[in-house]
């Protein structure tokens, strides 16, 4: 989720105490009360804290483009904090040379917000969709809204939607959800001067992917980029080891010359300190990653899916590709804006829209879809060919309704590819990675079973609920915390992450959102009774390729 790791064991032990309620409260009330432990706001003095560096004196930044408000003044009094402008106003990403900007800050948003969990004090781009999804289930509709006006906020002061509020991540996005946001709201409480509020952003935010570095060659499509160069900050700044890590995974496996190339044409290098020898040394050596594999990097983590091999070896090639989540998203954006332009009585806006999602779908079903594996799968625009990389994000064009009934049917005949004890995998590779086997995440279990109701494939839509919601209540009934992710092979919170993050998160808001978004779409009859544990599976399915493909 393009986050810093936790750097000690203390923290850890912080982030448990600060969200586990007693052994003894049931799940619901977990949830409940979990919006109330994960609500942050920029006025808060705990809120500023970064707990990667808590030693410092933290700064909240305000935008430059308008004056500084009241709550500055208050903040810098109550909270002993730097309260600063930033030195210009941002009109675009790109535009903030993030990566040599110093001292790193909050970035101030006007209304408060739910976190993901643990340390984190962001509200972050993708998880505050599921997040709001949750917030409507229990009532939560001014906090939800204040969400989304916050990502309005981001975009007018800030250049677009962040991949948090944190001044580096001013040079990248993550995965384009607004117009899901805007349309869960209104769904829940019609507004129709709200969203002739919302329309402009939601243009906004789909200029941003579709126009410039986010367009994937010539192929129509989009992909992730992110405008900064070298080591991300967020990574970089704080002296994790992650670099490390995969340079010495990477010597380890023999390809490390596939990111350490020497060629002239590369660009800037940059050296990390490391073991190359992929084993324990005493005196490690100095080596390099390439420019192109930074740009890799950071393109990933605007994706979300930090870390996997999906777009090569630490998915360090993510930015020569054009995804099939995203490409879904837009697809859906397109739609959501037919939708509001017919609301608004908008025919031309409506007309055009629909263009575009129709151009939009065409490109998909040419470059994605492969008849003889009948899956979806990225497309890689540099070699002008499809990936070969079996991913979970294949169910995306279910949830969007982008496939045909034939496409559909084809589709969902291979979901026992991913489908596990405790639902869906995210791949089918076991790389060790918490992006790929055996882990599974609460948002893409959501985005299939969702899919799958989408195209009346009922039965396995409830079968995948129940494994989700009981795995989930069966841990939370051990250890009383629900968390970031799953190994869904053995329905444990288990995980032997090599490289990236190796803390698995409690809290934790798109999980908690996800429990009851399947809950409440099962039918009574379907429902699992929770204060019994599941029976364990008899069989799982082992991945069917090596780790590094």
């Amino acid at each position: 989720m393009s986050r810093a790791r936790l750097l000690s064991l203390a923290l850890l032990v912080l982030s448990f105490a600060s969200t586990a309620p007693a052994q003894s409260a049931d799940i619901r009330s977990y949830i409940q009360n979990a919006w109330t432990t994960l609500r942050r706001s920029t006025d808060d003095c705990k809120t500023i804290t970064d707990e990667r560096h808590p030693d410092r004196k933290q700064v909240i930044y305000f935008p430059a483009d308008q004056p500084l408000p009241a709550v500055a003044a208050d903040l810098a009094r109550r909270c002993n904090v730097d309260t600063r402008q930033l030195p210009k106003p941002i009109t675009a990403p790109g535009t903030f040379d993030a990566d040599h900007f110093s001292p790193h800050g909050l970035l101030y948003l006007p209304h408060p917000y739910i976190v993901p969990g643990g340390f984190f004090n962001e509200m972050y781009g993708w998880d505050s969709y599921f997040i709001i999804r949750g917030l409507l289930l229990d009532n939560h509709l001014d906090l939800a809204r204040g969400m989304v006006e916050n990502f309005f906020y981001e975009i007018e002061h800030y250049g677009s939607i962040l991949n948090a509020n944190r001044t580096y991540f001013l040079t990248r996005s993550q995965p384009p959800f607004l117009s899901a946001m805007v349309m869960a709201i209104y769904d829940a409480k019609p507004d129709h001067d709200w969203l002739i509020r919302a329309y402009p952003y939601i243009e906004r935010d789909y200029h941003m992917w579709t126009s410039g570095k986010h367009l994937a060659g010539i192929t129509g499509l989009s992909r992730y980029y992110d405008y900064g160069q070298g080591p991300t900050p967020d990574i970089a700044a704080v002296g994790d080891p992650y670099y490390a890590e995969v340079i010495s995974a990477l010597a380890t496996s023999g390809i490390a010359s596939n990111y350490q190339s020497l060629s002239s044409t590369i660009g800037p290098r940059y050296t990390v300190t490391a073991c190359v020898t992929g084993a324990a040394c005493a005196a490690p050596a100095q080596t390099a990653l390439t420019a192109d594999y930074y740009q890799g990097d950071r393109a990933m983590r605007e994706s979300g899916f930090d870390v996997s091999n999906r777009f090569g070896p630490y998915s360090g090639k993510t930015h020569h590709f054009a995804p099939v989540c995203l490409n879904s998203l837009l697809y859906q954006t397109e739609k959501n804006l037919q939708r509001i332009a017919e609301i608004l009585n908008r025919p031309a806006d409506a007309k055009r829209w629909a263009e575009r999602a129709r151009t939009r779908q065409q490109l998909m079903e040419k470059y994605f879809w492969d008849p003889q594996k009948k899956m979806y799968f990225d497309w890689n625009f540099t070699d002008s060919a499809r990936s070969t990389y079996e991913y979970a994000t294949t169910f995306y064009p279910l949830w969007v309704g982008l496939a045909s009934p034939d496409r559909a049917r084809d589709l969902i005949s291979n979901l026992a590819k991913f489908e596990q004890p405790g639902g869906i995998v995210m791949s089918t590779y076991d790389t060790r990675l918490q992006w790929d086997f055996p882990y599974g995440w609460a948002p893409i279990n959501l985005i299939t079973i969702e899919g799958l109701r989408h195209y009346h494939a009922d039965e396995a839509a409830n079968r995948l609920s129940r494994k989700f919601i009981t795995m989930v209540a069966e841990n939370f009934q051990r250890d009383g915390t629900i968390r970031e992710k799953y190994n869904v092979v053995t329905r444990t919170t288990e995980q032997n992450v090599t490289a990236g993050y190796h803390v698995n998160v409690i809290g934790f808001g798109w999980t908690n959102a996800t429990f009851l978004a399947l809950w409440n779409a099962l039918p009574n009859s379907q429902k699992p009774a929770l204060s019994t544990a599941p029976k364990p599976a008899s069989t799982s399915q082992r991945p069917s390729s090596s780790s590094l493909p």
